[in-house]
């Protein structure tokens, strides 16, 4: 005999896995932020010292 279907448990399993997705995503996004954030810096300090030499 089948069991019967328990909707409210497929539902919160859906939300689960929905809400590790969005997660994920969010976590990705921030890494890929950051190491944006950190390529930028990698650079620029030459180019800030250049700038603050000349101004000064």
């Amino acid at each position: 005999m089948a069991f019967k279907p328990n909707y409210n448990y497929e539902k919160a399993e859906r939300a689960r896995a929905k809400a590790q997705k969005k997660q994920d995503k969010l976590q990705r996004q921030q890494e890929e932020t950051a190491k944006r954030k950190s390529d930028r810096d990698d650079e620029s300090p030459a180019a800030v010292r250049e700038e603050d030499s000349g101004a000064a």
